[in-house]
């Protein structure tokens, strides 16, 4: 090889590390037979499934009933909200995150830790508990610096959710780890519910103290962020609290940020002035546009949503309620295989 082919060839083996190294943080798609909805139940403080085959038209699985005892994971309090559902990162297992929280039984909206839980089968679940109150010994790194002083006061640790980062790396050289992020809050210390972050590792066992994520000056609730290809950038659909109501989006380089302002003249408006919350966007097979599902919880009865938006999660559109489904609540979406489809729709047999 000449020396001019030699130095091309470098160049090129750099080029491919470079984007290598840089490769996007997402939760692998698989399957293209049907869409689980995962979703707290709006009856119960607990975690159900549906089925559609078309992304729209669902069906309960098990009449809409828990899929596991809530009482056996929500060690703190009980009660598993905001089910937010995605493949492992190596593709042989599901994993959830849940906020641990019952106002059935607290009686008020604080809480104070989340439940991390992993599957084969979708069906028998493990899991591990983190209660912030208890401070740095819950954490992997707790010689890392504390964004609280007295971690006791933590009121509220609501609707994780998390994307594999393959280009996190570990202290020990480890790569790869669940960019895990949910809103927070001290009374204490804090004037309002701010979004914060850790990192999962591999196992889905041991977390990383939180990071604050961005500071908008106001109370901000319920993220959901996904890695577009079309423009290269992360998106995320948010609750403000304040302003005018809706779920509104947010763009940034990395997934720590910076995160841009919510962008006010293109968001999701179609309630007018009532309540929506827990947003989770997902693709159906074939489609490069998005669905967003959201919650209006300020109605009785409540209503669950399904809108539109362009390759570029933009030009929200077409809002329809979801079909089928006879208590959902904030929630998530996967895609399925026939197996997995096949799987679920058993338990309506039994």
């Amino acid at each position: 090889m000449t020396p001019l082919k030699t130095c091309l060839f470098s160049l090129a083996v750099l080029a491919v590390q470079s984007i290598w190294a840089q490769r996007p943080a997402q939760n692998p798609v698989k399957g293209t037979y049907g869409y689980l909805y995962c979703h707290m139940g709006g009856d119960g403080e607990y975690t159900a499934y549906a089925i559609s085959r078309d992304g729209l038209h669902f069906e309960d699985v098990a009449g809409g009933r828990p899929v596991f005892d809530p009482q056996e994971h929500a060690r703190i309090e009980g009660g598993t909200r905001d089910a937010f559902i995605a493949r492992s990162h190596d593709g042989r297992g599901y994993l959830m995150t849940t906020t641990d929280m019952c106002v059935a039984k607290s009686k008020i909206w604080d809480n104070y830790g989340i439940d991390l839980l992993r599957s084969k089968d979708l069906l028998t679940w493990e899991s591990v508990t983190f209660d912030f109150r208890k401070g740095p010994s819950i954490f992997c790194d707790p010689e890392s610096p504390d964004v609280y002083r007295d971690w006791s006061k933590v009121n509220r640790v609501w609707a994780p959710q998390f994307v594999w980062d393959p280009n996190y790396t570990w202290p020990d050289g480890r790569k790869g780890g669940y960019f895990i992020y949910y809103s927070l809050w001290n009374r204490a210390e804090d004037e309002y519910d701010r979004m914060f972050y850790s990192y999962a590792d591999a196992s889905f066992t041991r977390l990383t103290k939180p990071r604050l994520l961005f500071d908008w000056g106001y109370a901000t609730i319920d993220a959901d962020i996904n890695y577009l290809k079309s423009d290269g950038l992360y998106h995320m659909l948010i609750k403000k609290e304040g302003g005018h109501p809706g779920i509104y989006t947010a763009t940034a380089p990395a997934l720590t940020g910076p995160w841009s302002e919510p962008v006010e003249d293109d968001y999701v408006s179609f309630e007018g002035k009532k309540k929506c919350e827990g947003s989770s966007a997902f693709q159906l097979v074939g489609d490069d546009g998005w669905c967003v599902a959201y919650i209006e919880y300020s109605s009785n009865p409540k209503h669950y949503r399904i809108c539109r938006a362009d390759r570029n999660l933009r030009n929200f559109r077409d809002p329809q309620d979801i079909i089928g489904v006879r208590a959902p609540q904030h929630g998530s979406f996967m895609r399925l295989t026939k197996k997995e489809y096949k799987r679920l729709e058993k338990l309506n047999e039994q």
